[in-house]
């Protein structure tokens, strides 16, 4: 039974104090005139004479420096309240444009002025992270490799130089360090329901965000540079990520489960409403902004139940708050080395593997990292992307609701949603994006019986070059080494007929595509194994592409007699090549294919039978990056080609007859 009842707050009582309380207790009004001119600047130096320093190291004192900058961030906020839209788009604007996001700093004023609690949360999250993202940029000025961490990137030399270290203090003690309010992660990480977070924290970091400005744009003429703004990361193949079945019924259901489901802690509630009504308004970057934290908050309440952790590790601590975050929630051990059980609850790989692809593989959408750091356009945010993590979602509702919600559960459009969670499958693992290199890189193979070719008797009239006997050879031990695998093909794949044609296939690849490979948890040897596997695809693949380029090209020279005498030899002898290329380089990709569907035995090999795999498998490697080379337009090296061919064909042979292959591991 999980708690979310029982839980009122994610906050620590620390946490707690420091953010809801501390500002607060000076009751001094404080005059807006201090710190802002008559010209609309912000007098910085009154700002920063609030920071207090401890006197052991003279680093910042976070608890003083709080309670001090309270008074102002009221007086910000009053002062804010005081304007309307236009006379603060007067005063502003122009300030903004170092962020890129000029719209959206205007809209936060506008839901400041309405003090929507949950709004507010989500405008403070906006803010947080376009900041991120337009800090990077000007870190860019001077440095090279901009930190992907917010704390320090805020601690860094580069901006210091730019704003000032005073500056950046202030910066500190609202976001960035774990012992002030902290307000980007408490947020982001979902631990901060609407009604803790103060709107005068979001008016603050307005201002300061101005302020910033002001002071970049002295810098600049100073220095006379231009700040450039890196480019927006856009989402490709759309199609991939977009799994689950939702539609306007079943977010009108969502509502009804969502004050019903275990999964939401009561507090959070009005975040995951204003989530499902942003996707429904299709403003789909904030409703996926919203949702990310929820689905980080309800995990840590399944995380804390399955693995009958304290309900502490629910709230935020200081150096607790960045560590248990979904890789770490979707481990094999616990810290204390016994086995995490969150997993196995969420059907072990089918939801697992969901979060994995979407949050945390590199190859992914990697959403929660890019919106957090300010990587997305939001208002291009792809429906597609909001799609999949609110049906997810949804999903995740329905698996941790009551018994007595089986009406739910078994409703028409629910059900469909819940067989795809089940189902699912990891598309951006190493694994599944092999398998895709490998079909792609197969059917390129496939297009070359399709190229236009000269007539066979022209070919065979070009007998005088060693290439013949290489290629005879190596057609003959291919035969061999491919009637040696049929033992391990699927059963219905042993055919008494011409081996290399009926087994070299792209059918065989779909075969055995559709076995099931587990993706969770992959000890080092098998990334070890899949990242050289997926080179040698790729250079395969490249091998393919300048094979079907110089072919076509070479057949219109050929047809528009332009070739000379050498080079229509050459061309002859690309042609007699390449009957044998064809069938190696499918051998090549069905070999990866049965490895991989065995990669996990790679962990029962000793240490020296490791070495030699790793060893034959580089070998392969180093083969196909050769026969780029040689395949190139510039080298055009056929006979060499077909002598490496035959030396690579020896070594896969003496390999199979040691039995060092994985698919010969299988008992």
């Amino acid at each position: 039974q999980m708690a979310s009842d029982s839980v009122t707050s994610c906050l620590s009582p620390t946490v707690h104090y420091r953010i809801c309380k501390l500002g607060f207790e000076k009751k001094d009004t404080y005059d807006i005139n201090n710190i802002l001119s008559e010209k609309g600047e912000v007098c910085w130096q009154a700002v920063t004479e609030h920071v207090c320093y401890l006197e052991s190291d003279q680093s910042v004192d976070y608890i003083k420096s709080i309670r001090s900058l309270g008074p102002v961030c009221e007086s910000v906020d009053l002062h804010f309240k005081s304007l309307t839209k236009e006379q603060f788009a007067a005063q502003y604007a122009l300030w903004f444009h170092w962020t890129n996001c000029t719209k959206l700093f205007l809209e936060i004023f506008d839901v400041l002025q309405y003090k929507q609690a949950t709004e507010v949360a989500l405008g403070l999250m906006k803010l947080t992270s376009c900041l991120e993202r337009a800090f990077g940029d000007v870190y860019l000025l001077i440095g090279t490799d901009c930190p992907f961490l917010l704390r320090d990137l805020l601690a860094s030399e580069q901006l210091a130089v730019v704003f000032g270290k005073a500056v950046m203090n202030v910066l500190r003690v609202f976001i960035g360090s774990p012992y002030g309010l902290n307000l980007r992660n408490v947020l982001w990480h979902g631990f901060a329901s609407p009604q803790e977070i103060p709107a005068k924290y979001c008016a603050m970091l307005l201002f300061l965000t101005a302020g910033l400005g002001q002071l970049l744009q002295t810098y600049l003429l100073q220095t006379n540079r231009n700040l450039v703004h890196r480019p927006y990361v856009i989402f490709v193949s759309l199609d991939e990520l977009d799994v689950f079945p939702l539609n306007p019924e079943t977010l009108s259901i969502a509502e009804e489960l969502v004050k019903l489901s275990s999964f939401v802690l009561k507090a959070m509630l009005p975040f995951w409403m204003a989530a499902l009504t942003a996707f429904k308004q299709n403003r789909y970057a904030d409703s996926v902004i919203l949702l990310l934290p929820q689905l980080e908050g309800g995990l840590r309440l399944l995380f804390t139940t399955t693995n009958k952790c304290p309900n502490r590790l629910l709230t935020a601590e200081v150096n607790f708050l960045s560590k248990i975050i979904y890789y770490i929630m979707l481990a094999k051990h616990l810290h204390n080395e016994e086995v995490n059980q969150l997993p196995a609850v969420l059907e072990e790989s089918a939801m697992a593997s969901f979060l994995w692809d979407f949050l945390n593989h590199q190859e992914g959408p990697r959403i929660r990292d890019r919106l957090s750091h300010g990587e997305i356009n939001l208002e291009t945010f792809p429906r597609e992307v909001a799609n999949q993590m609110v049906a997810f979602a949804i999903t995740l509702l329905c698996r941790f609701s009551n018994e007595d919600m089986f009406a739910f559960k078994e409703h028409m459009v629910i059900k469909p949603l819940m067989k795809c969670a089940s189902c699912y499958r990891s598309q951006f693992h190493p694994i599944s994006r092999l398998r895709k290199q490998v079909l792609e890189c197969m059917k390129s193979v496939y297009l070359w019986s399709e190229l236009p070719t000269v007539p066979e008797e022209h070919v065979q009239m070009f007998k005088g070059f060693q290439g013949n006997d290489e290629a005879s050879t190596s057609i003959s031990m291919l035969s061999e080494i491919v009637s040696e695998l049929q033992q391990y093909m699927p059963q219905n794949y042993c055919s008494s007929g011409d081996p290399v044609n009926n087994i070299l296939t792209e059918r065989i690849l779909i075969e055995l595509g559709n076995i099931h490979i587990c993706t969770l948890y992959s000890p080092r040897p098998v990334l070890e194994i899949l990242l050289i596997l997926r080179k040698i695809s790729t250079q395969c693949h490249r091998v393919s592409e300048q094979v079907i380029a110089s072919t076509e090209l070479r057949y219109k020279q050929w047809v528009n007699k332009t070739l000379r005498s050498r080079q229509r030899h050459n061309y002859l002898r690309m042609l007699n090549s390449i009957k044998c290329l064809s069938p190696v380089l499918r051998l090549i990709l069905v070999l990866i294919t049965l490895e991989l569907v065995n990669i996990h035995l790679v962990c029962k090999k000793n240490a020296s039978d490791y070495q030699q795999y790793l060893k034959f498998l580089k070998s392969i490697l180093q083969y196909t990056e050769n026969l780029v080379t040689y395949t190139s337009p510039e080298k055009n090296k056929w006979d060499e080609a077909m002598e490496l061919t035959k030396k690579a064909l020896m070594k896969i042979r003496k390999i199979s007859d040691r039995k060092l292959m994985l698919m010969q591991l299988v008992t």
